[in-house]
């Protein structure tokens, strides 16, 4: 049986540790994938979250932003101190809190969009984990913030943390901490420790084996990071009832239709998508405790949704082998692939996240076109009171018109399979 990865990067670290182990934590899977992209492309930016607000002019007050933004940052060690490399090894090293806030300044004849999506992609190697950025049209009503994150120190789950928190402290005012306390490094190292022991224990043979069989097809189309994107966007009716619990799985269909009218290859495209929580018993820590999933998109959607579904939850029972420990996986059955993504998939429940109020006004959320992506196409999906789907592709790569057609695709597969008639039998 080959060395586990995990348990190979743990033995680094203990080693890298051994004379400070109170200043430096390890390291989760992801947060060791998103450190090691971005030492082999620093110019990529497409590890930073972006959440985008609009409020009426006037309302936010960037120092007081400032002392939320460190005073929630300083609770938090995955926003304090900072990610480095000792003896070869990626961790965390303890420290203050990594947090700023600033106006941008948007010039006469460009637009506050503009001018935050340049502030985003100027942040440097190193930088703050948590960035909250203002920019005003010069004749504006209306300011927007950027409330972005390191990747490596957030998720979905933070995400709703971030907001709340924000939106208490901006109130309260307090003067930020010097860092976390030993309470939260406690238990940061308690939920980092259990989800590495669950990534190793996830990594054995029956795991490698589903990975073979699954993704041994997968045809390396030709993925990689796109810096020149597009957008467009599309609001349907929410899902209600039995339709609910395929959202995802109707959604992995749909995403695979558009990829293939970019890709026209006929075997399976490498369709990611981050999936993953805490472990179980582990302390609700801020940071990134997610995983990279991996679907084989076929060429054509499926009739049968049930059976897309079925064999999807049993990748999930897979869902803890390190992303690493999947390429291997499929790489070792034949398949052409790099480990690089043919499209990505996000679904996010709106109701999940309370909203950011600042100074009593909760923040509208709004999209920003031209970000950077993972993947030449991603596809990011917000369920609330409706499901807003948004495509996004390499502009570089593929013209605006396959765009759209590759669009029209996924939006009638998901039409298809949410909106139609039920079928008997139908996915519950």
């Amino acid at each position: 049986m080959h060395a586990s990865i995990t348990s190979a990067y743990l033995a680094r670290y203990r080693s890298a540790a051994a004379d400070s182990p109170a200043d430096l934590l390890p390291l989760t899977g992801a947060q060791r994938r998103f450190l090691i992209t971005r030492r082999l492309a620093p110019h990529d930016r497409s590890d930073v979250v972006p959440l985008f607000f609009a409020y009426p002019r006037g309302t936010l007050d960037v120092e007081r932003l400032a002392r939320a933004a460190a005073a929630v940052a300083a609770h938090h060690p995955a926003l304090s101190g900072g990610f480095a490399t000792v003896r070869g090894t990626p961790v965390l090293r303890v420290g203050g809190p990594s947090a700023e806030a600033a106006r941008i300044t948007v010039a006469p004849g460009d637009t506050a969009r503009a001018a935050l999506r340049r502030a985003l992609l100027d942040r440097p190697a190193g930088g703050p984990a948590l960035r909250l950025l203002v920019a005003r049209d010069p004749d504006g009503e209306e300011e927007l913030l950027a409330l972005a994150l390191d990747h490596a120190a957030c998720d979905e789950q933070s995400l709703g943390v971030l907001t709340a928190e924000l939106s208490e402290a901006y109130e309260g005012g307090d003067a930020p901490a010097a860092g976390p306390g030993p309470q939260a490094l406690a238990d940061y190292r308690q939920a980092v420790e259990l989800q590495l022991a669950a990534e190793d224990a996830a990594g054995g043979t029956a795991a490698q084996a589903h990975w073979s069989r699954r993704l041994g097809a997968l045809t390396g189309a030709g993925g990689g990071a796109a810096t020149s994107t597009g957008m467009l966007t599309e609001r349907l009716p929410a899902a209600e009832g039995a339709a609910r619990g395929a959202v995802f799985p109707a959604l992995l269909d749909a995403v695979g239709a558009a990829a293939h009218r970019l890709h026209p290859v006929d075997g399976p495209l490498a369709l990611g998508y981050p999936w993953g929580g805490r472990p179980p018993g582990a302390p609700a820590a801020l940071g990134c405790f997610l995983n990279t999933l991996v679907h084989p998109a076929g060429p054509t959607p499926t009739d049968d949704l049930d059976a897309l579904a079925d064999a999807w939850w049993d990748d999930l029972d897979h869902a803890g082998t390190p992303f690493d420990e999947v390429v291997r996986a499929a790489r070792t059955a034949g398949a052409a692939w790099s480990g690089a993504l043919d499209a990505m998939l996000t679904l996010e429940d709106l109701h999940r996240r309370p909203p950011l109020v600042l100074g009593g006004t909760p923040g509208r959320e709004t999209h920003l076109a031209g970000r950077p992506l993972a993947a030449p196409l991603a596809v990011s999906a917000s369920h609330g009171d409706d499901l807003l789907v948004r495509l996004a592709w390499d502009s570089d790569r593929f013209a605006e018109t396959d765009a759209h057609a590759a669009f029209a695709d996924l939006l009638a597969v998901l039409r298809q399979h949410l909106y139609a008639r039920p079928r008997p039998g139908a996915l519950a």
